[in-house]
């Protein structure tokens, strides 16, 4: 078992030095070309962009905002009452006309201008964005409205074909009274059938002439 894994090993090593002289044969060869290696670029990751970005937008947002104003000023006041060649001696890094406070504030506005452009940037790219949704939501509200529009008048249309409550209300209502007549012909007849009956139970001479007279009447079935 270990001679096996011994030669298995053996092989391995056999195996990998055959492709690295084939890669460097297939690289010292004049006839095909050089393949390059992936070229490292200046430019950032899409990752740092979005957190510079990120940190563009805070600094312009606090440089907006009474705390930075404050103590900018303070900071100011401080070096220029430290600095001016007046009062007790003291230790002055900075003396009239402060050119090293000039230098750090045009340093900061060098800066500072970039960051503000870079936030207003990315604010224009989320306005935009935002532009086109509420674009994409107008169009389909639009969209609907029209659909719901055309719905309404095809609705519309169809009542105004069917039959109304009231219409309905007079059919049946006709209906009801042509019943109500037929049911008063039928007991109309039912009685004249019974009293010919009895009429006829009682005197029957009488009711044949009844029935006669009756036959030859006109307008009688």
């Amino acid at each position: 078992m270990a001679e096996r894994s011994r030669d298995g090993g053996r092989h391995d090593r056999e195996q990998a030095r055959r492709d690295r002289e084939q890669a460097r044969r297939d690289r010292d060869r004049l006839d095909q070309p050089r393949e390059r290696g992936r070229r490292r670029s200046l430019r950032p990751r899409s990752g740092d962009t979005d957190r510079f970005g990120r940190f563009a937008e805070s600094f312009a947002r606090y440089m907006g905002t009474a705390r930075f104003l404050i103590w900018m000023t303070m900071l100011i006041l401080v070096w220029v009452v430290w600095n001016v060649p007046y009062g007790p001696e003291r230790p002055r890094w900075d003396e009239y006309p402060f050119i090293f406070l000039t230098l750090m504030l045009s340093l900061q506005a060098s800066y500072a201008a970039p960051l503000i452009l870079l936030a207003q940037n990315r604010q224009e790219a989320r306005d935009r964005v935002q532009q086109e949704q509420d674009r994409r939501a107008d169009a389909q509200s639009h969209a609907d409205m029209e659909f719901l529009a055309r719905e309404v008048a095809s609705l519309r249309m169809s009542v105004g074909e069917m039959a109304t409550r009231d219409f309905l209300r007079s059919e049946l209502r006709g209906l009801l009274a042509d019943l109500d007549e037929r049911d008063e012909k039928a007991e109309r007849a039912e009685r004249e059938r019974q009293d010919r009956g009895r009429d006829r139970a009682v005197d029957p001479s009488a009711a044949s002439h009844r029935d006669r007279d009756d036959d030859a009447r006109p307008g009688t079935a």
